[in-house]
């Protein structure tokens, strides 16, 4: 009797031993990244023609509005005295006023979104310690930019996510494309432009196709071990698996920086 007291009770800690780690790895486990709705602000301006939310998006969210300006859509510098009105102008398109309004109404609520990229930087960050957490806001670029980053931060363009049936999408992109203007495409997307920003490839145009596509898919490998799905897939992606179950001693932050690739020629 005592003994299957003992075997019982070995069973339930093991159970409760699996049930922490599964919820552990479900949790966001300490990180916390708000995601601000700069979009909204967008909204507001764009059609309605909204000063306060103009002076709002100057006065908080002064890097967003520049990048967008100045670097996505490209119509001239923050400072030129008629730029808000060339702003405003440039979104009265009929096919740009429609996706504005598209974007308010699928990405309504985003905390599923927002969740799910706790969860894989709080992933991430368990790999590489050092890895500085981005801030993360929304926007609408008009089509242009999936992802922005810079200065530490993630620019999220809604547009370019409204999925791949959206009717808009069938005149500017062919089918392959919109396979990769989903909703569930945003994380992985994310974490992908920003890994990319951190563990840049020196010299990239200088190297060679084999190099360039290593490269890309060490990022790939670790946004997959982050998010924790196979969203890539393929067979520079099979390969880094292979070198990294042959090198179980080497961290992600050494893969990500290491940039001979020599080794990889032999798993081909």
């Amino acid at each position: 009797m005592k003994k299957a007291y003992y075997i019982l009770l070995l069973l339930f800690l093991i159970l409760v031993g699996c049930q922490l780690r599964w919820s552990d790895e479900s949790k966001p486990g300490g990180v916390s990244i708000k995601i601000e709705r700069f979009d909204r602000l967008e909204y507001r301006y764009l059609t309605m023609g909204d000063y306060s939310a103009l002076q709002q998006m100057g006065m908080e969210y002064p890097f967003e509005t520049r990048t967008l300006i100045e670097k996505v859509l490209k119509i001239g510098q923050i400072t030129d005295p008629d730029i808000n009105t060339k702003f405003l102008k440039f979104y009265q398109d009929t096919t740009l006023q429609t996706i504005i309004s598209s974007v308010q109404s699928k990405f309504s609520k985003i905390d599923d979104i927002q969740k799910d990229l706790n969860i894989s930087f709080s992933r991430l960050k368990q790999q590489i310690p050092d890895i500085k957490l981005p801030s993360v806001y929304t926007q609408i670029s008009a089509l242009d930019q999936s992802i922005v980053t810079g200065d530490g931060k993630i620019g999220i363009s809604l547009d370019k996510y409204l999925g791949k049936d959206y009717p808009v999408y069938s005149r500017f992109y062919d089918k392959q494309q919109r396979l990769q203007m989903r909703r569930e495409d945003i994380v992985p997307d994310c974490l992908t432009f920003y890994l990319m920003s951190i563990f840049t490839l020196p010299n990239y145009d200088l190297r060679s196709q084999f190099e360039r596509d290593v490269y890309m898919a060490k990022i790939q490998w670790v946004v997959n071990k982050a998010i924790g799905l196979n969203y890539y897939q393929g067979k520079y992606i099979d390969m880094v698996s292979k070198y990294m179950k042959a090198n179980l001693y080497i961290k992600y932050e050494d893969l990500l920086k290491d940039t001979d690739f020599s080794p990889f020629l032999s798993i081909i």
